[in-house]
This record gives structure tokens, C-alpha cells and sequence, in this order.
């Protein structure tokens, strides 16, 4: 099948589509896009002005300035226990998202089959379907915190499997896998001879004792797994669009000659930022600011959720939490389509992120305090008018 025949098999993102229907609308409060509202640490932003001015303007290798490598390298030995040779393990992305694709693209054969916790990011099913393969969601459930099992992914496994997809902490549950559980994830991997990609963009962002863990440090794992990770979530960069993975030399190698004659290179001036910025204490100091003002946001939403009559999963991680909205009678999309129109507030439907997330809707609490508070009386106050709660 042609790359062409293929893109006719994806769908627009739901969530663009309502951001771009809300930004046509007066007095919204956009809770739907999983942007950080915070600007680039000042910081960061004064050594992308320096690399500037060092004239820091041409062509950077393929797979990334050898200074971020080498500065990747030593977070991901410092923060994950994950050794990697920085010159053939680790390359640099014009943004994480092109990992799935590109990281796919190095060992899927048409027709394979790829295992995809739902609900999930909505990138994953797209690339896996762009690359040639098959996506096989893997529904998880509320009454798990919407955490992945081992007994979940036996269901859909199959001689066609090829590889599977995590995603810890989660985009849009904000669910977050102990070790133990990617213990377990670990041995069915190798059990089925499956590769794993692992999202691990919101590392950072966890809250009430949870821990991040990254399966490519376990025993016998790094040679089966790409570690995906970025900077615009970490440090609010991301408009900057810059994310590296973390995988086996031949996995590296494939993936730059996508890069080549993809996007030839991400920017350079960018790479010095970031490589400077993984260096800083200022850095790890403004991104726990951040992840402590998400936590205070996290409790006000998920509080005022509960009580408005929309039983509610508290999130681990991540700056999402994903309602129950079924017992109001709606689907997901009337009910965000209700939220949009009448309490002028954005989220998404849930079923936009698999099967699984139908009866349920993101809300990004990635956005002022007051805006929160705001935007639950306006949901709050329609919901009673049109008693549904």
C-alpha cells in the first residue's frame, strides 16, 4: 500500500478540530489542548539568544548536535538509570511525536500487529497505521486507575505482534505504572519477543508519592525498547519542537536516515538551548515549580469534578484527568459540544483517544488556577440547568 492510500486511513486529530472550532469562539476557556501555560523558563531562553549570536544558524548533523547527546546521556544515567552511548544510542527529533513513526518504520513489516493501551494519545494509532502495521487497542479500565496489565495485553496478543506501545504517566488518564507493573509488562515483552516504545514525555509531572519508571532500565530491556522523551513539556518548550529517543545502535542508525530525508536536522540554535538547559539547576528548579503548581491544580479539578456528579479517577500524573460523563445520559461528543457551546468551556470527548475512553472526557488542568475555578462553576452551572447531575 502507498504512503498515499495510508494517510486516507487516518483521521484529523479531534483534538485540533476543537481547538481550532474553539479559538472561532468568544470568552472560552480552552481546556482541551495539553500545552503547558507557562512561557520557557527565561533561562533557556537567553541561551538560545546566545547560541544565536554565536552564530549558531547552519545545518547540525542528523541525529542531533553531539552536545545534547552527550547532555541526554547523562540525564538519562542520572534521572533513569538507562547507560547509553551518546554518538550511537541517543538521537535528537524536531519533537517527540516523530519518534513513533520514525522508531516504528525500523522494524515494522506490513500487516504487523502493534498493542496500544487505550485510551490513548491519539498519535499512536496513526503512526503505527502510517507505518505499514496494524493497531491493536488494549482497553484499561477505571476500576484499575487505568493502569495496563499483563492479564489486559494476553487478550489481544498474537502471531503477528510485533511490538508494543506504553505510555507512563498517561496521556489523558493520568495514569502512572509502578515498577512492578512494568516488571510484569517487562517479562510479557520478552516472553512474545515483542519491541516497546515507551512515552515517557511526562516523566516529571507525578504527584502523591507516584514515581516515574523507565522500562529500558530494566535487566535485558534496553535492546528491545525506544525511549522517547522531550523538552516541551519538561521545560515548556513547546513551541520550540524538540524531543530524542534513547534505543539500540541499529534502531538509531534507521532512524537517521528517516531523519535525512526527513527533516534533515532539528534546529540548531534550539539543540544549544536545551543541551545548556539540561545542565542548569535553574532548569530542574523552575520544572518542579511547575509540576507543584500542577499538583495544586490537579486537587481543585478533580475535587469540584466529584462533586458536581462526575465520578472521577485521581490522576497520578500528567496534567490531565479523564470524568466519567456516561450517567449524564450523553455521549462524549454531546457532552463536549454542551460544555462548548453553552459554558463556553473546550474539552474532549474521550472516545478521540481509542474505544476505551468513550463515556469519558479530557480536561487539560495545564492553565491558570482562576481559569480552573472558572471554567468548573461554568460546567457546574449548566449541568444543574439542564439536570443532568
Amino acid at each position: 500500500m502507498a504512503l498515499s492510500d495510508r494517510i486516507e486511513l487516518v483521521n484529523p486529530s479531534e483534538i485540533r478540530r476543537l481547538f481550532d472550532l474553539a479559538a472561532g469562539m468568544e470568552n472560552v476557556i480552552s481546556l482541551g489542548i495539553g500545552e503547558p501555560d507557562f512561557v520557557t523558563p527565561s533561562h533557556i531562553r537567553e541561551y538560545a539568544k546566545e547560541a544565536l549570536d554565536k552564530g549558531m544558524t547552519h545545518y547540525g548533523p542528523n541525529a542531533g548536535l553531539p552536545m545534547l547527546r552527550k547532555a541526554v546521556a547523562e540525564k538519562l544515567r542520572e534521572q533513569n538509570g538507562i547507560e547509553v552511548d551518546p554518538m550511537s544510542e541517543v538521537m535528537i527529533l524536531v519533537g517527540a511525536n516523530q519518534a513513533f513513526l520514525m522508531g516504528l518504520a525500523t522494524f515494522l513489516k506490513d500487516g504487523e500487529e502493534v498493542l496500544i493501551p487505550s485510551p490513548m494519545f491519539v498519535s499512536y494509532a496513526p503512526a503505527v497505521v502510517l507505518a505499514g502495521g496494524k493497531p491493536v487497542e488494549v482497553p484499561t479500565y477505571e476500576e484499575n486507575d487505568f493502569r495496563l496489565s499483563v492479564d489486559d495485553l494476553e487478550k489481544h496478543v498474537t502471531e503477528k505482534t510485533r511490538a508494543l506501545i506504553i505510555n507512563t504517566p498517561n496521556n489523558p488518564t493520568g495514569a502512572v505504572l509502578t515498577k512492578k507493573d512494568l516488571e510484569e509488562i517487562a517479562g510479557f515483552a520478552v516472553e512474545h519477543d515483542l519491541m516497546v516504545l515507551s512515552d515517557e514525555v511526562y516523566e516529571h509531572f507525578v504527584y502523591d508519592g507516584a514515581r516515574n519508571h523507565s522500562i529500558a532500565s530494566l535487566d535485558g530491556m534496553f535492546e528491545r525498547a525506544i525511549t522517547i522523551n522531550g523538552f516541551s513539556k519538561t521545560f515548556a518548550m513547546t513551541g520550540w519542537r524538540l524531543g530524542f529517543v534513547a534505543a539500540p545502535a541499529w534502531v538509531i542508525e534507521k532512524m537517521t536516515r528517516f531523519q535525512m530525508y526527513n527533516a534533515t536536522c532539528p534546529v540548531t540554535f534550539v539543540q544549544y538551548a536545551a543541551a545548556k538547559a539540561l545542565r542548569d539547576p535553574r532548569s530542574w528548579e523552575a520544572v518542579e515549580w511547575m509540576r507543584r503548581e500542577y499538583d495544586r491544580r490537579r486537587k481543585l479539578v478533580w475535587k469540584r469534578l466529584n462533586e458536581m456528579g462526575l465520578p472521577t479517577v485521581k490522576p497520578k500524573g500528567a496534567f490531565y484527568i479523564f470524568p466519567r460523563i456516561r450517567d449524564t445520559g450523553l455521549t462524549d461528543h454531546q457532552f463536549s459540544e454542551l460544555m462548548l457551546n453553552e459554558a463556553r468551556v473546550a474539552v474532549v470527548p474521550g472516545s478521540a483517544f481509542g474505544k476505551a475512553g468513550e463515556g469519558y472526557i479530557r480536561i487539560s488542568y495545564a492553565t491558570a488556577y482562576e481559569k480552573l475555578e472558572e471554567a468548573m462553576d461554568r460546567m457546574e452551572k449548566v449541568l444543574g440547568e439542564k439536570k443532568l447531575i
